[in-house]
């Protein structure tokens, strides 16, 4: 009787677990093995490249109890939402119990409690900044660098990934590895991609590049693989980018996808809008601009409404900031009339440097009872150039044609060719007042409208 109660009683052995099942094939005969020095992984998105690194990592801390692992990101901010995450659930898909690792946020480490080897988490703000976590008893046997662009665009590029493996590798007697992992920029020119070519001719060095197709259907899941089908369908070439993970160089038109079709005219008196967002882009001698639109929740769209241009240099004429104050908001009195309700809410996202105007358009406004919310605009271009490009590519934002400046500057917004050759993308400053405004505008309204796109497009790290 008391086996018969002992066997009830006790918990169910965990199916083993074998790696050929938890990663996909093309990463298989890299798992084990040693010989290389630097494992460069690159893919598109949904490429597993992180999954095999959370299931790599814990693996090295299970299996080798005289070393330690250390998975690094440029920016310590991203750690916990992104890494950490992923070793977390390398945990789970190896099928190991979280009551045999000591896990903890503040430090961010997760310790083997059998072998006491320690998997650190650390930013690499500054090329000196990991000098501070060499592990003493236990050396560091495994360091993985997660969105390696980062280091590139934000960081010192090679120099500091040099420093990172003179600091590690110090120690070890030849089974020291750095796994690399990354998404390849549009531009093939980019630093990072010239790095890739140099490794690649390193004896010590393999790359591995995947995509969504070498992974089974059934991981995956038919949402993803739709996802990746529709932007196939609807933008080629943004496709083999995201999806394929191909350097397809950089057009030197920003919204070569704008068209046509995103030219829109709302009906005054029928549409109505909850919130009516405007950018705003300032110049005392350049133009200053209010871009409007509307957030239509019935058709999932940040419709273009109508806009207010005015151009010290072309017209000879210049305004001052009170003069612009009072001029933006007969515009939004405007905008009220036409598509505004008793509950409409009216968003400013304003240049950033436009201090000065940003003051007197909150005096103006309360003078005239004109309630709006006035913001300072996120200004980082990357991003924003990003996010309205798939804004435009999934057809969630349209421009009136009212919007005269902007149709025409969605024309001739471009990057300089010369530093698309040098590897760094830089918008020219000719011709872009309506569009650093509708950036502006994005940007403020991007919580909203993000939930518009597919999911797999909704999170800006592939």
């Amino acid at each position: 009787m008391m086996a018969l109660k002992s066997l009830m009683t006790a918990p169910p052995k965990k199916k083993q677990v074998r790696i050929s099942e938890i990663i996909i094939p093309k990463y298989q005969a890299i798992f084990n093995n040693r010989t290389y020095k630097h494992i460069i992984l690159t893919s598109g998105r949904a490429g597993t490249k992180s999954s095999f690194a959370g299931v790599r990592g814990i693996y090295q801390l299970v299996n080798d109890g005289s070393g330690s692992v250390v998975v690094l990101r440029k920016r310590h901010n991203k750690l916990r939402k992104t890494v950490y995450k992923e070793m977390l659930r390398g945990i789970n898909r190896l099928g190991i119990s979280k009551k045999k690792f000591e896990i903890t946020k503040s430090p961010m480490e997760i310790t083997y409690k059998k072998h006491g080897s320690t998997m650190y988490f650390a930013g690499s703000d500054g090329i000196d900044d990991t000098k501070g976590i060499i592990d003493e008893d236990k050396p560091i046997k495994l360091v993985i660098l997660d969105e390696l662009t980062e280091f590139f665009d934000d960081g010192e590029g090679e120099d500091e990934l040099l420093n990172i493996e003179a600091t590690f590798a110090r120690g070890n007697k030849g089974d020291f590895q750095m796994i690399y992992l990354f998404n390849p920029p549009k531009n093939p020119n980019s630093d990072i991609m010239k790095w890739l070519t140099k490794m690649k001719q390193r004896p010590d060095t393999i790359h591995i590049h995947t995509d969504y197709r070498d992974v089974p259907a059934d991981w995956l899941g038919p949402d993803l693989i739709q996802s990746a089908e529709t932007l196939h369908l609807i933008d080629p070439r943004q496709y083999e980018w995201v999806w394929l993970g191909k350097c397809i160089g950089i057009d030197e038109v920003i919204y070569y996808m704008f068209s046509q079709k995103h030219i829109d005219r709302p009906l005054a008196g029928r549409d109505r809008f909850p919130i009516i967002a405007i950018g705003g882009d300032y110049g005392q001698q350049n133009a200053t601009t209010f871009q409007a639109a509307g957030l239509d929740m019935a058709h999932r769209k940040l419709r273009g409404l109508n806009e207010y241009y005015h151009s010290g240099r072309e017209s000879g004429k210049q305004k001052a900031p009170s003069l612009y104050a009072k001029d933006f908001v007969q515009f939004v009195q405007l905008l009220g009339k036409q598509y505004g309700t008793e509950g409409v809410r009216f968003l400013l996202f304003l240049d950033p440097s436009a201090k000065g105007l940003a003051e007197e358009i909150k005096r103006t406004c309360r003078g005239a009872g004109v309630p709006v919310s006035v913001r300072e605009a996120d200004n980082d271009v990357k991003l924003g150039i990003s996010r309205t490009q798939k804004a435009l590519t999934f057809n969630i934002l349209s421009i009136s044609p009212k919007q005269e400046n902007a149709i025409d500057e969605f024309g001739v917004y471009g990057y300089d060719p010369k530093s698309i050759e040098k590897g760094k993308e830089e918008p020219i400053k000719l011709d872009d007042h309506c569009m650093d405004a509708i950036r502006y505008m994005v940007m403020g309204m991007w919580t909203k409208i993000k939930a518009w796109l597919p999911v797999s497009e909704q999170d800006d790290e592939k």
